[in-house]
C-alpha cells in the first residue's frame, strides 16, 4: 500500500549542487534532502497534538539543517561550527536519531497510519529529482540512508592528511585510522540493516519505484565500499607494522578486491545518473583496480619465495599484472575527479602511498632478475589467480530503536488502538 510520485529532472529545481567538492578520500553520496511535511494535515484527526507536534518538530529540525547544510557538507571542510559549539554532521546526526524511535510508531504493528503521510525527498543520483511516497517505511529508508551517508562524510574528513607538527610530509594519525574503520562498519550497520529489515517492508511496486538511490543493489554497494574501506585503513596499518607478515598483507589485499568487486557487481546495471551517480560508478570501479594492484603486488612477492622456476615466473606475472592494475587505477582516478562535482586527491598517504613507490620499482627489478635467469617464453604471460580468503570484516549490527515512551498510551482515532504497550522493534 501507499502512493508514489516522481518529479522529472529538470534544469535545476531543488537540487544545489556543488560545482566541486575539494579533497576526496572517501567517495560520499550526494546528501538526499528531505521536503517538509505537514503532519497535522495528515495525522492531527488520529493522534493527540502532543505526538503530532513533536513529529514535527524533529522532522522540521532535519529538514531546515539538511536543506541548509546538505549542499555543502560533502565538500570538504574540516569542522563546521554552529551556535551549539560542535559540528553540523554530528548535529544532523544526532536529529536524525533523535527522529527515528518516534518515527516507529508509525509503523509499529501494522500501523494503518504509515501510509497517511507523503514524505518527498530530494535524490542526488536519480533521474527524477524528488521522490514523493505515501509510506513511512520509505522514511525511515530515507533516514537510515542519510545516516550512513553522514558517516562517510565524517570518515572522508579523518582520511585526509593533516600537515604534521614535524614538519614534514601530511599524513593521517593512527588514532583517525582506527576511528574511520569504526565509523565505516558503523555506516555499514545502518546499511544492512535497510537492506534487511527496511527494504522487505515495503510492496514490491513501490521497491520498484524507489529512486536509484536507494535502490538495493546501491545500498549494498555503499555497504561494501564501506567495509572495503575498512580493510584498505587495515592494510595501511599491517604496511606500518613491523609484525605483520607478508601473509597477512596479502589476505587483506585480497579481502579488499572481494569487497570492491562485490560492490561494483551491485551498481553495474543501475541507472546511476546526474553526475553524482556516475561519479559513484567510476569511484567502485576505481578503488576496485586499485585494490587488484595491492592483491597482485603482495601475492606476487610471496610467489617469488619458492625456488622452483615456475613460482618464480608466477611471480613476474603477478607483479607485471600489480603494475598494469596500478597504471589503470591512476587513470581512473584522474576520470572520477574530473567527473562533476569536480574532486581533487589529497596528498598520497597510507596504502597507496606505499604502493605507488614499491610496485613500479619491484616489478621492474623481478623481471629484468628473471628474464636474466630464464627465457621469456618460460615466464607466464597471463597473471596467476589470487587466492581465495573469507571475509573477515562484519558490518555492525544495527537494530531499529525502540519506538519512543511518547506512543504509550496513544489510541489512534477511528482505527486500532495496539499501541498501548509498545515494545521495541527486536529484528
Amino acid at each position: 500500500m501507499g502512493c508514489f510520485a516522481s518529479t522529472p529532472k529538470d534544469s535545476g529545481g531543488n537540487r544545489r549542487r556543488p560545482g566541486s567538492i575539494g579533497e576526496v578520500s572517501v567517495y560520499v553520496p550526494g546528501l538526499r534532502i528531505p521536503k517538509p511535511v505537514d503532519f497535522a494535515q495528515s495525522l492531527g484527526d488520529y493522534l493527540s497534538k502532543n505526538i503530532v507536534e513533536r513529529l514535527s518538530a524533529l522532522r522540521t529540525r532535519i529538514v531546515v539543517m539538511a536543506g541548509q547544510e546538505g549542499p555543502t557538507i560533502t565538500r570538504t571542510k574540516r569542522k563546521s561550527a554552529t551556535q551549539h559549539g560542535g559540528s553540523t554532521l554530528s548535529d544532523l546526526q544526532q536529529a536524525l536519531e533523535d527522529y527515528l524511535p518516534v518515527l516507529l510508531g508509525l509503523v509499529k504493528d501494522g500501523n494503518h497510519l504509515q501510509y497517511n503521510v507523503q514524505f518527498v525527498w530530494i535524490n542526488q543520483e536519480d533521474e527524477a529529482e524528488e521522490t514523493a511516497m505515501s509510506n513511512a517505511w520509505y522514511e525511515v529508508l530515507s533516514v537510515l540512508h542519510l545516516m550512513a551517508t553522514l558517516l562517510f562524510s565524517q570518515a572522508n574528513l579523518l582520511l585526509l592528511p593533516r600537515t604534521s607538527s614535524d614538519g614534514y610530509q601530511p599524513k593521517v594519525s593512527e588514532e583517525s585510522r582506527r576511528a574511520s574503520v569504526d565509523i565505516f562498519l558503523k555506516a555499514a550497520g545502518y546499511l544492512d540493516c535497510a537492506v534487511r529489515h527496511v527494504l522487505p517492508q515495503l510492496p514490491a511496486e513501490l521497491r520498484r519505484n524507489l529512486p536509484v538511490d536507494l535502490a538495493e543493489g546501491v545500498l549494498r554497494a555503499l555497504c561494501l565500499q564501506a567495509l572495503g574501506q575498512g580493510v584498505d585503513i587495515q592494510l595501511g596499518m599491517a604496511i606500518d607494522s613491523t609484525k605483520a607478515t607478508l601473509a597477512v598483507k596479502r589476505r587483506l589485499a585480497c579481502e579488499m578486491v572481494k569487497y570492491w568487486q562485490q560492490a561494483q557487481d551491485n551498481i553495474t546495471n543501475l541507472p546511476l545518473a546526474n553526475g553524482w551517480g556516475e561519479k559513484h560508478r567510476l569511484y567502485v570501479k576505481w578503488k576496485y583496480v586499485e585494490a587488484k594492484a595491492a592483491a597482485y603486488y603482495y601475492h606476487g612477492l610471496i610467489l617469488d619465495e619458492g625456488n622452483t622456476e615456475k613460482s618464480h615466473g608466477m611471480a613476474v606475472a603477478a607483479l607485471q599484472a600489480a603494475d598494469e592494475y596500478f597504471k589503470e587505477s591512476k587513470r581512473l582516478c584522474e576520470t572520477f575527479n574530473a567527473a562533476p562535482p569536480l574532486s581533487r586527491n589529497p596528498p598520497v598517504w597510507g596504502t597507496m602511498k606505499y604502493l605507488s613507490e614499491k610496485i613500479p620499482k619491484d616489478t621492474s627489478s623481478k623481471v629484468r632478475i628473471n628474464q636474466d635467469l630464464y627465457s621469456h617464453e618460460r615466464i607466464m604471460e597471463t597473471a596467476p589467480t589470487l587466492p581465495d580468503f573469507a571475509l573477515a570484516l562484519k558490518p555492525d549490527e544495527f537494530q531499529l530503536p525502540q519506538v519512543d515512551p511518547s506512543w504509550k498510551g496513544e489510541n489512534i482515532k477511528g482505527g486500532q488502538t495496539g499501541l498501548n504497550n509498545l515494545k521495541g522493534d527486536s529484528r
